[in-house]
């Protein structure tokens, strides 16, 4: 055998070759495998996968086609791996306990929660979802760059346009050379909000954006312990988060125990889940578990976990949290290709990085409409020129021999492009008729405004956010849903962050349209009777506050509904908001349904034994709870009384077993009665008749009267006063009540009514969102049968009035508040004197007879 020429022999270093080669390889697994790129939140096998069915035309509106051609078509073009690896991938964006917001519409065995594998490639079908539509909108219009595919004869998008976030709405997890990505998902009307306010105040804290975005969102739902984890993940890109399964514990009919396992920590496999409890059991690990099965469905998930009368569920609990997946933990890693290069990366770095990605999209979309609108205005030009010259035109392509010639005569007579005059060769007779003369210059003209339009937008980076933000809504519109994970305090074994966080005193603020903020109580300060008042909140036209109510960041708050049932969360778990700021839609923060909204608004300290909930309905129907009924409310909510046909919670309030309660209408009309002619009952009974009512009558307010009360009422109007609650006599539940107020049309109907000791402050909210607060002291004592004294001026051009009214603790004021207050109110503070002793003298002679209604 010949001796290799030395000239074909290349010494190297074997140890640098050895580095060269694995960091080559390395590089190659980070940028071309295992790390999502994150402007559109895709590894690069996603991404084809999605591009390849939008080639192939299995689109969300097509019917579905065999997985198997997908694959292929995959492999074939794009992928050059294995078709096990491209399949399993493609039913992890089919699988709805995977994926947040599935990428993949897939119809057949696509797996389960249990850990079944998807049926074979052959078997299953599939196309692409409606949300994944938006990953490749406006694909075709030169948004994106493409690049060649592994033999250089196809080419394939870099990155897709992406029209929401989705590194963060789905999230990803992956296992590079050296390092490891592992974002979850999130809930994406949250995430939608998070870009939004990015787009407005690029300088908005974190900690800003985490009352926008409070937290991940699983596609499996279940309990999130604690915020801590979440603030380290989104402040440093690195974090743990403790996920638990979402568990209630049921007491049967023969005293024993049950826990109901709802929901279960993301990516935990439900029959290793039942497996595992079932061998701590068998090896006593754990003690008193009696049975222990599946009763899964279509209609959710439930695990049922029976308990041995002795034994503690709470306990037994606690255990099996401890030994078991039903608590897990969640490392957070947001790691992500910027520019091509891996980068970890706090929540504004992710969002900001998406919104500029978005930028170029939208302006490279413009620029390419704007180019297609030129070409087909220059066109138009041409035809415009040979409209005009008709006679010539055709008298020149008759006498020209060839095309060429034609072409090159109308070009040369009538100073047109090549492209133009090719177009009027190309013009059919039938555009020579008048009513296609027109169409010409309607769309010529169009096209000049649009062409305008689109360097408008290209000249401005404030239009181009604009449009950004309009197709963001308009995507959040289409595919927003309800949070499924629940953010909780920690368990009793680690510092949690209530405890970091002070207990101070807040109002919590609900608007018609359910928007919900807190806010510090230092915010509003005290104003005389008659004043203007402050601008309490941003409004339109349709919005105002309709719920207030002061407590503290350390209660929890009991959210009742119309439909009867009741939700729950802590007092800082409401994010806190500037005074004219919106706030954050209701549903974003509670499980409540679409045609539910919240009616009362119930802050409780300590769920005692003693204590109890008094409820009202419209219809005048009263019911009376131990408050420890509800100290154990799902996310989804509790029923907290049944309601009749037509019927609707008006108001709830707390009571101690020993109190009178009075009900107030719309039409003026309070009865007041003992608490305990209404019996205790459980939490989903209906009630027995509080007050009975005329057909066009209906209850406006209930209250708990206590030592020395009087009773307050506010009109439509903006007219108040205070009656002693001596005026109205104890009666029986059921009877219809005396007269509390004249109704007059000047002071209109009622609409609120209070029980007050003079000790407190009211704020008053408008239709047109202004906000008074005055001590209840300032209002005058008058008889039940007066319509009261004027409270706020009212703008009645615009048609506003009192939409709401809330007592709160009274606020102590320096001297130099109160110096500034005279300094506000002297502007009317003479009308407003002659004003009132006008109304006074008017309203005092307005007194009757006192009339018993019953």
């Amino acid at each position: 055998m010949d001796e290799t020429p030395k000239s074909q022999v290349k010494e190297i270093n074997i140890s640098q070759e050895m580095r060269t080669s694995f960091l080559d390889y390395a590089m190659s697994v980070i940028v071309s495998r295992a790390l999502p790129d994150v402007r559109d939140g895709l590894k690069p096998v996603h991404r084809r996968i999605l591009y390849a069915m939008h080639d192939l035309g299995m689109h969300a509106d097509k019917p579905y086609k065999k997985s198997a051609r997908i694959v292929g078509d995959v492999i074939g073009k794009y992928h050059p791996h294995g078709d096990s690896a491209v399949y399993e991938t493609m039913v992890r964006m089919a699988q709805d306990f995977n994926y947040r917001y599935m990428l993949v519409d897939g119809h057949g065995n696509f797996g389960s929660i249990d850990g079944d594998s998807a049926a074979a490639m052959r078997y299953t079908e599939a196309r692409m979802s409606k949300i994944s539509m938006e990953l490749l909108r406006d694909i075709n219009k030169d948004t994106i760059d493409y690049q060649p595919n592994y033999d250089g004869e196809e080419k394939e998008p870099a990155v897709l346009p992406a029209r929401f976030p989705n590194l963060l709405v789905n999230g990803t997890s992956g296992i590079a050379v050296g390092m490891a990505t592992n974002i979850p998902p999130h809930q994406l009307g949250e995430v939608i909000d998070g870009v939004l306010a990015v787009s407005k105040d690029p300088d908005i804290s974190i900690q800003e954006l985490m009352d926008i975005i409070p937290g991940p969102d699983f596609p499996t739902g279940g309990l999130i312990l604690g915020r801590s984890g979440i603030r380290k993940a989104y402040e440093t890109g690195r974090g743990s988060l403790k996920l638990r399964a979402k568990v209630e514990i049921e007491q049967k009919s023969n005293g024993k125990e049950v826990i109901i396992v709802n929901e279960i920590p993301y990516q935990v496999n439900k029959a290793r889940l039942i497996e595992r409890i079932a061998e701590l059991v068998r090896e006593k690990k754990i003690d008193g578990i009696t049975d222990l099965r599946d009763e899964s469905d279509r209609e959710g998930m439930r695990i049922v976990i029976e308990v041995r009368k002795d034994a503690n569920a709470n306990v037994l609990l606690n255990n099996l949290y401890k030994h078991t997946a039903l608590q897990t933990s969640f490392g957070v890693n947001l790691l992500a290709l910027v520019d091509g290069e891996p980068k970890v990366l706090n929540l504004k770095e992710c969002l900001v990085h998406y919104l500029n990605h978005q930028r170029v999209v939208i302006r490279r979309r413009t620029e390419f409409e704007l180019r297609k609108a030129e070409a087909r205005a220059h066109i138009l030009e041409g035809l415009r020129i040979a409209l005009d010259n008709l006679d010539a035109v055709i008298n020149l392509i008759r006498n020209s021999q060839t095309t060429d010639i034609a072409r090159a005569g109308l070009m040369e007579q009538f100073n047109l492009s090549e492209k133009q005059a090719q177009a009027i060769l190309d013009m059919r007779l039938q555009r020579l008729t008048g009513l296609e003369r027109e169409k010409i210059e309607e769309e010529y003209q169009g096209l000049v405004a649009l062409i305008a339009e689109l360097k408008a937008i290209l000249a401005d980076d404030e239009k181009i956010l604009e449009i950004i933000r309009e197709e963001l809504t308009e995507v959040k519109e289409r595919f927003n849903d309800t949070r499924r994970t629940e953010i909780t305090a920690g368990g009793l074994d680690e510092i949690e962050d209530e405890d970091l966080i002070p207990r101070e005193s807040i109002v919590i603020t609900l608007t018609h349209n359910d928007y919900i903020k807190r806010l510090p109580v230092s915010t509003y300060r005290a104003q005389k009777r008659g004043g203007r008042g402050i601008q309490g909140m941003g409004t339109n036209e349709d919005d105002f506050v309709e719920h207030l109510v002061t407590t503290s960041t350390h209660d929890t708050i009991l959210f009742f509904t119309n439909k009867g049932k009741v939700y729950r969360a802590k007092g800082y778990e409401i994010p806190e908001f500037s005074r004219t700021a919106k706030g954050i839609p209701i549903i974003n923060l509670l499980g409540i349904e679409k045609d539910e909204w919240v009616n009362a608004i119930i802050p409780v300290a300590e769920f005692e034994e003693d204590w109890n909930l008094f409820f009202t309905t419209k219809h005048g129907i009263s019911k009376r709870s131990p408050i420890t009924s509800f100290a154990h409310i799902r996310n989804n909510g509790l029923i907290a009384l049944g309601l009749r046909e037509g019927d609707e919670l008006i108001s709830v309030r707390l009571t101690d077993g020993n109190k009178d309660i009075i009900i107030g209408t719309k039409k003026g009309l309070l009865i007041r009665f003992h608490e305990t002619d209404v019996r205790s009952m459980g939490r989903s009974a209906t009630g027995v008749k509080g007050m009975s009512l005329d057909d066009d009558d209906e209850v406006i307010g209930m209250e708990v009267l206590e030592e020395d009360s009087e009773i307050l009422i506010v009109t439509q109007n903006g007219y108040g006063k205070r009656t002693p609650a001596e005026e109205y006599r104890l009666q029986h539940r059921g009877g219809k009540g005396i007269k509390t107020c004249n109704i007059t049309e000047k002071n209109g109907r009622l609409v609120s009514m209070e029980a007050v000791t003079g000790e407190e402050d009211i704020m008053l909210i408008t239709t047109g969102g202004v906000l008074i607060r005055m001590p209840v002291s300032d209002i005058s004592t008058m008889g039940r049968n007066t319509q009261g004294v004027k409270l706020i001026r009212l703008d009645e051009g615009d048609g506003e009035y009192v939409a709401t009214v809330a007592k709160v603790e009274r606020e102590e004021e320096s001297e130099e508040v109160e110096e500034e207050l005279s300094e506000e109110n002297e502007g009317h503070s003479e009308t407003g004197s002659e004003e009132g002793s006008e109304q006074r003298a008017e309203e005092e002679s307005l007194i009757e007879d006192e009339s018993d209604t019953e």
